[in-house]
């Protein structure tokens, strides 16, 4: 298991790679590092946008056929998922649409960045479905061939939750995830677990960061549950830039879930065992790394 640019662990099989670039970093005339909120849309939008043509090359090592594949997949089939339209909220370049195109998933795609999607068109060109959308303000999405049911499947991966950190952030993409969801569909998202955000946020510096180039400084001193975490990334081929990043609890996730109209199905621990994704219950934020969320709609 490596480190990788988002200073969490970037596995050989899948990883946890989201960049929050240089353009929402400042620097102030006393020399302080000022960070642009992700509420800051047009700030956070024209930083991906810039960071658009060179995402997939940080993320080389994510290998989605292996974690959407071959582990989300079967196990969100064992819950009753039924193959039809999958949105994929927050879906950046389009990492995980092969694993869906290729086993006979139709797939809508949205991004608050048009320069993400412009990356995923160019790779993905009508196979794919694209919007431009932030993931707090979710319209209805589902095609006309979808007979208006909705999507069977919502996905929210690789810490889209995570970067969420505002109070009502939760509940406001939930309410547009219920929106999308066919009556009889599922969703799925990861959150990172307090162990990720220790060995991330608030380790100080990554000397195996550093002896892949880059520069990663967690920020935080101390582990706390619910706690807004910052780490301080730069060096080779990146300007200076920090991630601010959320630890929700899973009562606040199932919390939220239940606000929306959504029902939890699933908390699952996911750690990683001799090059295998590994999912079991119930979690423990001290052995696990992510916790993987499924959901539906409540009754």
């Amino acid at each position: 298991m490596t480190n990788g640019p988002s200073g969490g662990h970037e596995c050989a099989i899948w990883g946890y790679a989201v960049l929050l670039p240089a353009a929402l970093v400042a620097e102030a005339g006393d020399g302080r590092t000022i960070v642009f909120g992700m509420a800051d849309r047009e700030s956070a939008q024209d930083a991906y946008d810039r960071f658009a043509p060179v995402y997939d090359e940080f993320n080389a090592a994510n290998n989605y056929e292996m974690w959407l594949g071959e582990v989300l997949l079967p196990e969100l089939e064992k819950r009753g998922l039924r193959k039809g339209w999958a949105l994929d909220v927050g879906c950046g370049t389009g990492r995980a649409f092969d694993p869906l195109l290729d086993r006979g998933w139709k797939v809508v795609g949205c991004d608050a960045s048009k320069g993400m999607l412009d990356q995923a068109a160019e790779k993905f060109d009508s196979r794919v479905q694209l919007h431009q959308a932030d993931a707090r303000e979710l319209a209805p999405m589902a095609p006309a061939d979808a007979d208006g049911t909705g999507f069977q499947l919502v996905l929210l991966l690789n810490e889209v939750v995570n970067y969420l950190t505002d109070d009502g952030d939760l509940e406001r993409a939930f309410a547009g995830v219920r929106r999308n969801l066919a009556p009889d569909g599922l969703i799925v998202f990861d959150t990172n677990t307090l162990l990720w955000f220790g060995e991330s946020f608030a380790a100080g510096k990554s000397e195996e960061m550093s002896a892949r180039g880059w520069d990663w400084h967690g920020l935080n001193e101390t582990v706390e549950r619910g706690a807004t975490y910052e780490a301080r990334l730069s060096g080779q081929g990146v300007e200076p830039h920090v991630h601010r990043q959320r630890h929700w609890t899973p009562k606040q996730v199932d919390a939220a879930l239940e606000d929306a109209g959504l029902r939890p199905l699933a908390a699952l621990g996911q750690r990683e065992e001799n090059l295998q994704v590994i999912l079991e219950a119930p979690v423990d934020e001290e052995r696990d790394s992510k916790i993987i969320h499924i959901a539906a709609r409540a009754a």
